[in-house]
């Protein structure tokens, strides 16, 4: 399979890493295990501080590359969500961040002494509408007091630090429903009044609730502006968006390369089944899709480093990339039969990883609704 060839001494690095963790490694974490070894490799490496500026201690890298990262990670068959909020997180930091901020947290994050995994944003009550989300951050003598609930909140168990959004000003209070949210960051270590409460899922996500109950944080938490903070984290979802894309992509060249050794190999009634159409087509079909999606997801992360508008491309890569991947992952679980549903294939488990990304972290059918408003000027539809 051909896909795109730049960054190969980028990619040649990340599968060195990736060799050491292997299928019963990933299998060995299931069903909620933290891969603390893979990612402390990482780290070592220098991947998973590649989006920090190399005057911090980072690698300076683009989002180009940190989505090749991601991308190979998937690949190679592990599982890119233990890490990957470290760098879509970065979008907000490192361009709202305050210098201090920057100063403080970027070289700890690089060392790895310190984790910034936890994205505080989706709540029980809002779900994809941001704007109406409730977590209530009040000033007070000794900072912001914090109130609320958030879900979702994946790796919230394994992260040091919390970038979170808040209200500090009421929705009613706004003139727009996009006014009065705030973003803050935090070390979330030893807070009193914070919980964390792991939430069971059908794949080894790593995710729970979080509570807030007058949980204080300092002064020097709030990020850029009061008031100013759904600006803020787009950067960050706009990256998340295209990472997601970069491991699906990733995710669907990992099971088609098992599919088609599979279709190569296995003879039934005297000839292997890759010479089925059925067999044959369905791959075929989800290989012309992943190039497709590929291609987005580098026009939307050249969009992002340059600094450009972006929205649109990124939006588009993770439709097509967790479309593209879902039907990877069927055809190759058709291409298996029997042996799909055996765990010591690995297609099982990227069936179930790879499919979060059709609703998460935003719902294909929002995707299709922001397109056809934003980009095609239709009515909105929701």
């Amino acid at each position: 399979m051909r896909f795109e060839s730049m960054h190969d001494e980028l990619r040649d690095g990340v599968r060195a890493v990736c060799e050491k963790f292997d299928g019963p490694y990933w299998r060995g974490l299931e069903p909620d295990g933290y891969p603390t070894d893979f990612v402390d490799a990482l780290t070592a490496a220098g991947y998973l501080a590649a989006l920090i500026p190399e005057e911090y201690g980072g690698g300076g890298a683009t989002l180009t590359e940190a989505s090749v990262i991601l991308e190979e990670i998937a690949a190679s068959g592990g599982n890119p969500s233990a890490c990957h909020a470290q760098m879509y997180i970065m979008g907000t930091l490192l361009r709202h961040g305050s210098e201090p901020q920057k100063r403080d947290y970027l070289p700890r994050i690089a060392s790895g002494e310190l984790r910034l995994q936890a994205f505080g944003v989706t709540e029980p009550g809002a779900g994809s509408e941001t704007t109406r989300i409730r977590t209530r951050a009040e000033r007070t003598a000794d900072g912001w007091r914090i109130n609320g609930q958030k879900i979702w909140t994946s790796r919230a168990m394994h992260s040091d630090l919390m970038l979170l959004l808040a209200r500090t000003t009421p929705y009613e209070q706004c003139a727009k429903p996009t006014d009065g949210l705030s973003t803050f960051l935090f070390d979330m270590r030893d807070l009193p009044g914070l919980t964390i409460k792991p939430i069971p899922t059908m794949m080894n996500h790593n995710t729970t609730e979080v509570f807030f109950d007058d949980v204080v944080i300092p002064p020097a938490a709030l990020v850029g502006e009061e008031g100013r903070g759904f600006r803020y984290i787009l950067d960050g979802m706009n990256a998340e968006r295209i990472l997601i894309a970069s491991e699906c992509i990733g995710d669907g060249r990992f099971v088609l390369e098992r599919a088609i050794a599979y279709a190569n190999e296995r003879e039934v009634f005297g000839r292997p089944i890759g010479a089925n159409q059925g067999v044959q087509f369905p791959l075929a079909r989800a290989y012309a899709q992943l190039r497709a999606a590929d291609l987005v997801r580098f026009e939307a992360a050249r969009l992002y480093d340059a600094g450009e508008k972006c929205a649109e491309e990124a939006n588009m890569a993770k439709f097509l990339a967790s479309e593209a991947s879902w039907a990877a992952v069927n055809a190759a679980l058709d291409t298996h039969g029997g042996f799909g549903f055996a765990v010591e294939y690995d297609i099982e488990r990227k069936f179930r990883e790879t499919r979060l990304y059709q609703v998460a972290p935003i719902n294909n059918n929002l995707v299709l609704a922001y397109l056809g408003q934003h980009v095609l000027g239709l009515p909105k539809s929701y």
